[in-house]
């Protein structure tokens, strides 16, 4: 018996060895082509999107105005002369000032109130809260240009034209709509469970926002703040038309005035533009943790 058993075992095992296939790619493996082909389209998409920054670095260190016609000359006469008439001959660093309060301004009032609002319409069901969201939306439908005008004069009427306020308060109604919609949908993935929690442990709806939903909503934050920052440091039409002193230009602004009716300098518009991009990449790098998770988790719910 246990010979008969023995050898049907052995049997078994032979044809079991016999008919098994060789080693299969496993689910969501890809070949040696595949993997090479997406490398190779990554490294040429990282290319073209890096080119533009190269570039403009690249004709930051021509000396002439005209130099951007010619790069081929650039070779031979580069120098930081630019950087070093931007950062000593001109009001670069008023307009970094300017920027930075701005913008940092912009992102902690904006970002308040983004997250209030986002976390009241994800928690609490009053009359016509969907449809207050839905108004949120629809002022970002409107053009700069035709919020100028309003805008100007509710802003002269309060003496806040010429003012970091003013322009923090237009960037504000920028920023907040979209921040809003963000945190909102960021909040509906935190269980509520943590809200009663909360309360059970006596905290007010404050409070259970403060210490316990804000903690787990840094990464939503972050999204939120990165994009107040840069819609407040990069815009230029609201900047020009309601800062009048040239003391209080941000960098965009600032920017123009390398460029006048009949000429404009080039190699230190590249130059600015090129010292523009560090406190942005800065904060990006502050921030660069927590983007991706946001960005996610924010778009799960809506």
């Amino acid at each position: 018996m246990s010979t008969t058993t023995a050898e049907t075992s052995a049997d078994v095992t032979r044809h079991g060895s016999a008919g098994t296939p060789g080693k299969t790619r496993g689910r969501g493996k890809r070949g040696p082509l595949a993997a090479l082909a997406s490398h190779g389209v990554l490294t040429v998409a990282s290319l073209i999107a890096l080119f533009p920054i190269a570039w403009l670095v690249f004709l930051s260190l021509g000396p002439d105005k005209d130099d951007y016609l010619h790069p081929g000359r650039i070779w031979s006469k580069m120098t930081f002369d630019n950087y070093s008439f931007v950062l000593q001959d001109t009001n670069f660093f008023d307009w970094l000032k300017s920027s930075l309060i701005v913008s940092l301004g912009t992102t902690v009032i904006g970002v308040l109130i983004a997250a209030t609002t986002g976390y009241a319409v994800s928690r609490m069901r009053f009359p016509g809260y969907r449809k207050f969201m839905w108004v949120l939306l629809v002022t970002q439908m409107f053009p700069i240009a035709v919020l100028i005008v309003p805008m100007y004069q509710i802003l002269s009427e309060l003496q806040l034209i010429d003012t970091y306020l003013g322009l923090i308060l237009v960037y504000c109604s920028t920023a907040v709509p979209y921040c809003a919609w963000l945190l909102k949908g960021y909040f509906d993935t935190i269980p509520f469970e943590i809200d009663e929690a909360g309360r059970v442990d006596g905290l007010t709806p404050f409070g259970t926002f403060a210490r316990l939903i804000l903690p787990l909503a840094k990464p939503g934050l972050a999204v939120a703040a990165f994009y107040s920052f840069i819609t407040a440091f990069g815009e230029v039409a609201f900047a020009t038309t309601f800062l009048l002193d040239d003391q209080k230009y941000t960098l965009a602004v600032g920017l123009q005035s390398f460029v006048s009716e009949h000429d404009a300098q080039r190699n230190l518009m590249a130059a600015t533009a090129v010292l523009i991009a560090i406190p942005v990449s800065a904060f990006f790098y502050l921030v660069q943790k927590n983007l991706v998770t946001g960005l996610t988790a924010g778009g799960t719910k809506g």
